[in-house]
C-alpha cells in the first residue's frame, strides 16, 4: 500500500522550515536585506521579467519568489507546507515584495487558482516529491499563456542514484515507485537534532522531457552542469565561487540540469 505521501511530506517540510529559516545555508537575514537567491544557471533562462506574471511551483518559504518580484515580476508562489507559506508571507511583508503565496498540494492547485501566466518556474529539489510527472506537466501547460515559457532547474537524476555519501549506486535511475526513507538532520543543517521521514520518487531525464512534450510544450533549451550552486550534498567542496562539486567525484558527473520549454497553445 502506497503511503500517504502528502501528509508525510507536509509534516517533514513543516519541521524543516523552522530550521531552514535559522540556517546559514539560506541566510534569511541577508536575503531580507536585499540579497537575491537566484543563480547564474536559471537567471539567463528567466531573462527580463519586468511586467511578467510568474507562477513559482514548490516555492518553499519564498526566497526565489520574492527574488523574482525584485526583478520586476508579479509572482505567485505555491507550496505544500503551511509553515513555509506562513514564513513566505511574512518575508514578503517584511520586504514589501509584490508576491502572492498559496498553500496546497501541487496537484490540487486548480481548486485554488484559475489564472494564466507568462512564465512558470520551478527549481532545485522539486520533482522528486511528485509521483506523476504527466500530471505535473499538464499543470504547467494549463497555467501557461499561449507562447508562455516554463523555466526549470533541477538536480540531475544521476545524483539520486547514489547513497547519501555519493560513494555507491544504491537506487535505480528510473522511476520504480515511492522511496520511503528517514534521515537525521536536513540538507541545510546536517547537525540538526531531528529525524525526518519522507516519500520521494526518482525521475530520469527522458521522463521529464517526454511529459513536457506530451503536454504540448516545445523544448527550446536543455543544459547540463558539472556543478551545483548549493552546498547541499554530502562531501561537497566549493571549487569555484558559487560552484560546488562532490570532492571525490570532481567534474565526472552532472549535478544539475536546466531547461526552457514554450507553450504551443494558440
Amino acid at each position: 500500500m502506497e503511503p500517504d505521501y502528502i501528509s508525510v511530506n507536509r509534516a517533514s517540510w513543516n519541521r524543516r522550515t523552522a530550521v531552514h529559516l535559522e540556517s546559514s545555508f539560506y541566510d534569511q537575514q541577508s536575503f531580507l536585506a536585499g540579497r537575491s537567491s537566484l543563480n547564474e544557471i536559471e537567471l539567463p533562462l528567466l531573462g527580463d521579467l519586468r511586467g511578467q506574471r510568474v507562477l513559482h511551483l514548490q516555492c518553499h518559504f519564498g526566497q526565489d519568489t520574492i527574488s523574482l518580484a525584485r526583478l520586476g515580476a508579479a509572482p505567485t508562489g505555491v507550496d505544500l507546507s503551511d509553515a513555509a507559506i506562513d514564513a513566505a508571507r511574512a518575508a514578503a511583508d517584511a520586504t514589501g515584495a509584490d508576491a502572492r503565496f498559496l498553500c496546497c498540494d501541487l496537484y490540487d492547485l486548480p481548486a485554488h487558482l484559475d489564472e494564466s501566466f507568462d512564465v512558470v518556474f520551478s527549481s532545485y529539489g522539486t520533482i522528486g516529491w511528485l509521483p506523476d510527472l504527466e500530471r505535473w506537466a499538464a499543470l504547467i501547460a494549463r497555467y501557461l499563456k499561449p507562447g508562455g515559457r516554463f523555466v526549470f532547474a533541477e538536480f540531475h537524476p544521476v545524483v539520486w542514484m547514489f547513497d547519501d555519501a555519493l560513494e555507491t549506486v544504491g537506487y535505480r535511475y528510473f522511476n520504480s515507485g515511492p522511496i520511503v526513507e528517514t534521515e537525521s538532520g536536513t540538507y541545510a543543517e546536517r547537525g540538526a537534532d531531528m529525524e525526518l521521514s519522507y516519500v520521494c520518487w526518482n525521475h530520469g531525464l527522458a521522463e521529464v522531457i517526454t511529459s513536457l512534450l506530451d503536454a504540448g510544450l516545445e523544448l527550446r533549451t536543455l543544459r547540463e552542469y558539472d556543478y551545483a550552486p548549493y552546498n547541499c550534498l554530502r562531501n561537497m567542496v566549493e571549487e569555484e565561487p558559487g560552484r560546488f562539486r562532490v570532492a571525490h567525484l570532481g567534474n565526472k558527473i552532472p549535478l544539475v540540469y536546466a531547461l526552457e520549454a514554450v507553450s504551443k497553445r494558440i
